[in-house]
């Protein structure tokens, strides 16, 4: 339940900028990894390619990201952010920092540190 409503303040907030929390990940994902292919995209993201690949037809619509063919596999493409979804991104990740200052006050400080070890030992370890 905790997960449910965090997710869905952070929702809200990024509705307000006219995106999705889906899309930040996305963004955040190929501005880290420039030239990632959709595949290895996928894989990061933790979606499946065929669930992906309209949120990246999407961006490229709108002009946040770029695709690029791949020379020797005309099949794959590799992704980069335009300077406008760069400008996006920042946008979000400003909206991201203030949703995780609400979390904080709501964590506590002294608390914070553990909480994050918490968090990491379920990702790791939750099949």
């Amino acid at each position: 339940m905790a997960q449910e409503a965090a997710f869905q303040a952070f929702s809200r907030r990024s509705l307000e900028i006219g995106e999705s929390p889906g899309r930040f990940a996305t963004l955040t994902l190929i501005a880290r990894n420039p030239g990632i292919s959709q595949t290895e995209l996928s894989q990061a993201n933790g979606r499946d390619k065929s669930t992906l690949t309209p949120v990246v037809e999407d961006l490229v619509r709108r002009g946040l990201v770029e695709r690029k063919r791949v020379d020797n596999d005309r099949r794959a493409y590799r992704l980069n952010l335009t300077p406008a979804g760069k400008k996006v991104l920042t946008v979000m990740t400003r909206c991201a920092r203030r949703h995780e200052r609400n979390l904080d006050h709501v964590i506590g400080a002294r608390d914070r540190k553990k909480f994050i070890q918490i968090l990491k030992r379920i990702a790791a370890e939750v099949e």
